[in-house]
């Protein structure tokens, strides 16, 4: 996957592709609430953006003069990318993301549970790798 950047437009229109499938830019515009709805021309530039220079959508299918597109990159991908973004805000060091999380009380007991068995299935396969290359 390309290493892209999404802006907060960008992003929304992400979720529309990956909330309802397949939609035509009418259809991408119209998923906006009324009060904070982009202009059709404003959605239509920023879903060619995602098209041509960022790869993160494809066009599906064409229905007379519509094209309908349909997300080319994972939400999971995405949200790799800005949790990267948040981290290299702190240098690269996790313990004050973590320290916020927990503070806003968005971080739980099982979810530092559901952290501490992946890490441990990480490290278990890592140790594992090293013992057949040896």
């Amino acid at each position: 996957m390309a290493y892209l950047k999404l802006s907060k437009l960008e992003f929304q229109i992400m979720e529309t592709l990956w909330n309802r499938g397949e939609c035509s830019v009418r259809e991408i515009q119209e998923a906006f609430p009324e009060s904070k709805r982009p202009a059709y021309t404003t959605v239509q530039t920023t879903v060619y953006r995602l098209l041509e220079g960022k790869g993160a959508v494809r066009i599906v299918k064409r229905i007379g003069n519509a094209n309908i597109f349909a997300a080319a990159i994972s939400r999971d991908d995405a949200g790799r990318k800005l949790i990267d973004d948040l981290l290299a805000l702190f240098g690269g060091r996790t313990k004050p993301v973590m320290a916020q999380l927990v503070e806003s009380g968005k971080l739980t007991l099982e979810d530092v549970r559901e952290a501490e068995q992946a890490i441990l299935k990480l490290a278990r396969a890592k140790s594992s790798g090293k013992k057949r290359q040896a």
